[in-house]
């Protein structure tokens, strides 16, 4: 039984968007419409147990959700009208779900118009990612309407009162609220499947490292953003970036087994034991990270996908080729401002040419950083310098200069906001001290 009902969870969770799409590209009313598609869910997680799962579940959702809806709509003066108008515009059948294929004539499998497949869940990310919300909403609005997660548990993954969370998804949907529901133009299309990206890009990172708080993985937020990045490959298969992303999250992700030890301590990837790396994944993201490659000029999500195989290919720290890693970075700065990868390349650039050149690299990076505010990627400036400090301490730790790698350590440890990070970073300066 237990099973089954995992099962039923997964069907729904990679339904709910597209049942979400199909609804607001049909009536445009968001809140509505994702208050309709909620009931659907729950009336199939209390039916399919126990009637069992309908031949065509997309389908039923659809059907029940716009009966939902309409009632919904009819409860209102104005909205009644306007469902009138639709209904007098709409053929009969149009909320019935035939199972695929019989549909009615020019009308797909859902009878809305086209097939409400999961085109919709890409449209839906475009809608969630629209230019005019910040990345902070964008996040929220994402992980709420396409991710499935309850307000509750976006604000826990985000250390934000629930109340604060459910603030800023209303005022994401207001902002959003009249854009038409279809994919961008062509002109358009590239820069906002970049945003899409990136908000996935994001969402990973904050589970895969936390920012803050007692937890150094929140697998719930690292996996739905790799759920979501599969789902969009699914539909550009041939697309590059897409590809590049997910082969770098599955590569990263892989690694997780051994990031903790017994106690949650952090343990860094030149001393984390290798065999307790997911190999299968490992695998899929090295194949994935090949064809990504392999479909178009090398964008940022492709190289650093290459350098994640390179880092996982290594059975052992010391047989990481770095000079290539170090090639690979070099193309990445080249392309992008991300303090990130900088930071990568002074690493790289240690590991080649040994620990004075790297930290001539990160004194380069900590001017250039100033005092400068946050930047896309990279969080604020505080959390910059932690991250720079880590690095400087290090790297002075590898030059032998240790009073001042403990005094970085330090450094490093208050600036972080993240309880596992600091309790290693001050773990590594008391080991000088001893």
């Amino acid at each position: 039984m237990g099973r089954a009902t995992d099962d039923i969870e997964d069907l729904l969770r990679r339904h709910a968007p597209q049942v979400l799409g199909a609804l607001v590209r049909r009536y445009g009313h968001f809140d509505p419409a994702e208050d309709s598609v909620q009931e659907a869910l729950i009336a199939a997680a209390e039916q399919w147990p126990r009637d069992g799962i309908p031949d065509n579940p997309r389908g039923w959702l659809i059907r029940v959700a716009s009966r939902r809806l309409t009632d919904r709509l009819r409860s209102d003066e104005a909205r009644r009208r306007r469902e009138e108008t639709a209904a007098a515009l709409t053929p009969a059948d149009a909320f019935v779900a035939p199972p695929p294929g019989e549909g009615p004539a020019g009308t797909g499998p859902s009878g809305l118009g086209r097939a409400p497949s999961e085109d919709d869940t890409l449209t839906l990310l475009f809608l969630c990612c629209h230019p005019a919300l910040s990345p902070a909403a964008q996040i929220a609005l994402t992980l709420r309407a396409v991710g499935g997660l309850t307000t509750a548990e976006i604000a826990r993954a985000h250390l934000v009162p629930e109340a604060t969370m459910a603030q800023r998804i209303s005022r994401a949907k207001r902002a959003v609220r009249g854009t038409q529901f279809r994919q961008p133009d062509a002109r358009d299309r590239d820069q906002r499947l970049a945003a899409v990206l990136q908000v996935l890009y994001l969402i990973f990172n904050e589970g895969y490292t936390a920012t803050a708080g007692p937890d150094l993985h929140r697998t719930d937020l690292a996996r739905e953003a790799i759920r979501l990045t599969r789902a969009v490959r699914r539909l550009l298969p041939h697309e590059g970036r897409v590809t590049g992303l997910l082969a770098l999250m599955v590569l990263t992700e892989a690694r997780t087994p051994a990031r903790t030890g017994p106690d949650g301590e952090l343990i860094p990837l030149d001393e984390q034991d290798r065999a307790l790396w997911d190999r299968t994944a490992v695998a899929e993201g090295i194949a994935l990270a090949e064809e990504a490659l392999a479909q178009g000029p090398a964008g940022d999500y492709q190289l650093q996908a290459a350098i994640a195989a390179l880092h996982d290919e290594a059975e052992r720290a010391e047989d990481t080729d770095w000079p290539q890693i170090l090639a690979l970075y070099d193309l990445l700065v080249r392309r992008s401002p991300d303090p990130a990868a900088a930071l990568g390349r002074a690493v790289a650039v240690a590991m080649v040419q040994g620990p004075r050149a790297g930290l001539a690299e990160v004194d380069a990076l900590a001017e250039t950083a100033g005092t400068a505010g946050s930047s896309g990627t990279s969080g604020t400036a505080g959390q910059r310098n932690h991250r720079l400090d880590a690095v400087r301490a290090h790297l002075l730790e590898r030059a032998g200069d240790m009073t001042a790698a403990r005094t970085a350590y330090r450094a490093a440890a208050d600036a972080t906001l993240s309880e596992p990070e600091a309790r290693y970073l001050r773990r590594r300066a008391d080991r000088l001290d001893g």
